[in-house]
């Protein structure tokens, strides 16, 4: 006879382990200690086996018959409920494992040793862990759909940090990707949100007219401030290079000898090596700063922490607290430069495009156009020197490439 619930309640555990059948197979064993465990007794393969179905009273008799069903269905279709029962759980550990933080970390570790630079891939890990591992690092990645992905990426946006959140969703969609191609999950939801957030509004980096450029030289130099702050800011005058390619440079980086410094391609924005011309002016702002600096490694270490180096909003809240708040950014420097240099001189515009180190887009014109306009460069970048001298007041003579300013 089929089981009832009042039987089960009524069953009384005896000296020794007992059935009690219910059909098909499916049986409770009652224990001497009143433990409860429903079993299903099958054939397959010729051998008798045995699969747990639960433990009473969690799983009540419906509940066991229902999974009983299950298994007797995957027996017509010549499965092994035991093999597949272990084959789940597998499946299930493997995507407890794959988390999305840990894929995440694989990915970035994966970049980092082959294409990033160390700072990109710092600036990766960091905002997904204020803004992304939070909610989703320990969730398994295959289980992440599109609803909840943006509901994480509409509270960076109801912060403002609307350029964020749509740099995030980018991220977010190449780690889903990594995800599909290492088997972790099947599918990028980040692809479903296409057109979901705020549209990005394109801004150009603040930088003053030329004509306050003289002021903005003379302040510096007046700075009275961190005089390892002054110092980045009159080095990023002379060589006008990305602030993060500043600010993370290293002593060994600098050959005085041959008046150059050697930024690796892995610092670079490029992914390519870039050589500065030193001018004597930078040169000298060096070795004010060798005077100050000499328990790091970093060429502008940080005022609290001599093992890491300046941070790029140290020199601009510097720039703001000259008062070009909004008017000026770091990367000011570079537009002033290239303005400047391309619109009063006759240097090759070439030349200064490769040291502004804008690569050239045109993949056939790259390949043939391998000069570096090395001599040119160093020539240009004295220009630039004396011609920053000329503006602080100084008597300097322009190189013979200076048209009449």
């Amino acid at each position: 006879m089929a089981l009832t619930d009042i039987a089960i309640k009524n069953s009384k555990p005896r000296l020794k382990p007992h059935k009690i059948f219910d059909g098909y197979g499916m049986f409770l064993l009652v224990n001497p200690n009143g433990s409860r465990y429903w079993r299903l007794k099958f054939r397959f393969g010729g051998k008798e086996k045995l699969l747990a179905l639960g433990v009473y009273p969690e799983i009540g008799l419906r509940a066991a018959r229902e999974r009983r069903d299950a298994a007797r269905a995957l027996l017509v279709d010549g499965k092994d409920p035991v093999a597949e029962r272990k084959a789940q759980k597998r499946r299930t550990k493997v995507r407890a494992a794959n988390t999305f933080e840990t894929t995440a970390y694989e990915y970035i570790g994966k970049q980092a040793a082959n294409r990033w630079t160390v700072r990109h891939a710092e600036n990766w890990q960091r905002t997904f862990q204020v803004r992304i591992f939070p909610a989703l690092g320990h969730r398994p990645i295959a289980d992440i759909d599109a609803p909840e992905l943006l509901s994480v990426l509409r509270k960076v946006e109801d912060c403002g940090a609307h350029d964020l959140a749509r740099r995030l969703l980018q991220r977010c969609g190449l780690v889903f990707r990594y995800g599909v191609a290492t088997g972790r999950c099947t599918r990028d939801p980040a692809a479903d949100l296409r057109g979901s957030l705020t549209p990005h509004v394109s801004r150009r980096m603040p930088a003053i007219p030329i004509k306050e450029f003289p002021a903005l030289l003379a302040k510096i130099d007046a700075y009275h401030g961190d005089p390892v702050t002054r110092l980045a800011l009159q080095f990023l005058a002379l060589t006008f290079v990305r602030v993060g390619e500043l600010v993370g440079a290293h002593k060994d980086e600098i050959d005085l000898t041959n008046a150059k410094w050697l930024i690796p391609a892995t610092r670079m924005k490029t992914r390519h090596e870039h050589v500065v011309p030193l001018a004597p002016q930078a040169i000298a702002v060096l070795q004010e700063l060798n005077a100050l600096n000499s328990n790091s490694h970093f060429l502008f270490p940080g005022r609290s922490n001599p093992a890491k180096h300046v941070s790029a909003n140290t020199l601009l809240h510097a720039l703001y607290l000259l008062g070009y708040r909004g008017r000026m950014s770091c990367h000011g420097f570079r537009t002033l430069a290239s303005t400047v240099i391309n619109e009063k001189t006759d240097f090759n515009p070439d030349a200064v495009e490769r040291q502004l180190d804008h690569r050239e887009r045109n993949a056939v014109r790259r390949a043939y156009n391998r000069a570096e306009y090395w001599a040119e460069r160093v020539e240009m970048m004295q220009w630039w020197a004396d011609h920053l001298d000329q503006l602080r007041g100084g008597n300097v003579i322009p190189a013979r490439f200076g048209k009449t300013v």
